[in-house]
C-alpha cells in the first residue's frame, strides 16, 4: 500500500484501526509492567519485555503514519463526506493513542534515570560505610581490609557499571522514541491543515458549479422562450399567407365566374 492509486480506502482504514487498538493495548501492558519497577518483580527479564513492547508501539506507529498519509491522499469528491468524517475520527483516535504512550513513555524515563541514580548513590554509600567500620579510627588490620574493600568494590563496581551503562542505553532509546512520536504528531498535523484546505477547495468548486449550472439552466430557459416565441410568430406569419392565399383565390375564381 504504498500509493493512493488502487488502494482500497475500506481496507486502509480497517488496517488504522486495528493498529490504533493494538497500540493502546500495549500501552496498557506497559503501565502494567512499569508499576512493578523497584519491586521484587523488577528483574531484567521484565524490563527487556517492556522494551519489546515499547518498540512494537513504536514500529505500529509509524506504520500506521504511512497508512493514514496514503488514506489522506485519496481523492476526497463532494460525494463522499462520509470519508471525511471517517479520517478526522481516525487521526483523533490515533491522535490520542499516541499521546497516551508518549506520556507513558517519560514516565517510563522518569524511572529509568531514577534507577541509574540509585545505583550511583548505592555505590557511593557503601564504599563509605566499609571505609568507616571503625569511625574514622586507623584499624590494627587496615591492610587487609583495605585489600578486602577493593576487592569488593571492583566486583560491585562492575555490576554496577553494567547496570548502568544497560539503564542509559535504554533511556537514550526512549528520547529517540519520544522524537519520533513528536515527527508523527507533526504529520498528523499537516494532514489536517492540508486536508482542511482541500475540502474548502472542493466545497467552493461545488459552490461555482452550483452557481454554473443555475446560469446555464437560466440561459436554457430564455432559449427555449426564444425558441417558442420565434414558432409562434411563424406560425402566425404562415396562417396570414394562407388567408391572404385563400382571399386572393376567391377573389381570382369570383371574377372568372363573372
Amino acid at each position: 500500500m504504498s500509493g493512493s492509486s488502487g488502494v482500497d480506502a475500506n481496507l486502509l482504514a480497517q488496517n488504522i484501526s486495528s493498529n490504533i487498538q493494538r497500540i493502546t493495548l500495549l500501552t496498557n501492558e506497559i503501565q502494567q509492567m512499569m508499576r512493578h519497577f523497584g519491586t521484587a518483580q523488577d528483574t531484567t527479564i521484565l524490563r527487556q519485555t517492556l522494551q519489546e513492547k515499547q518498540q512494537n508501539v513504536n514500529h505500529l506507529a509509524k506504520v500506521t503514519d504511512k497508512y493514514m498519509k496514503d488514506f489522506s491522499s485519496l481523492p476526497v469528491s463532494p460525494e463522499q463526506r462520509q470519508r471525511k468524517i471517517q479520517r478526522e475520527r481516525l487521526i483523533t483516535e490515533f491522535s490520542n493513542a499516541l499521546g497516551v504512550f508518549q506520556k507513558v513513555q517519560r514516565e517510563v524515563a522518569k524511572k529509568e534515570k531514577e534507577f541509574v541514580e540509585r545505583i550511583r548513590a548505592s555505590s557511593r554509600v557503601s564504599a563509605g560505610d566499609l571505609n568507616d567500620d571503625f569511625g574514622g579510627i586507623a584499624s590494627p588490620f587496615k591492610s587487609e581490609i583495605q585489600a578486602q574493600t577493593q576487592s569488593y568494590e571492583e566486583n560491585f563496581t562492575e555490576e554496577d557499571l553494567h547496570l548502568i551503562q544497560e539503564r542509559e542505553s535504554a533511556i537514550r532509546q526512549l528520547e529517540s522514541d519520544i522524537t519520533n512520536i513528536n515527527d508523527i504528531f507533526r504529520d498528523l498535523g499537516m494532514m489536517v491543515h492540508e486536508q482542511g484546505d482541500m475540502i474548502d477547495s472542493i466545497e467552493a468548486n461545488v459552490s461555482t458549479t452550483e452557481i454554473h449550472v443555475q446560469s446555464a439552466t437560466q440561459n436554457l430557459n430564455r432559449a427555449a422562450s426564444y425558441q417558442t416565441s420565434f414558432r409562434k410568430k411563424i406560425f402566425i406569419f404562415i396562417a396570414i399567407l394562407v388567408v391572404v392565399a385563400v382571399i386572393i383565390g376567391l377573389i381570382v375564381w369570383a371574377s372568372q365566374k363573372k
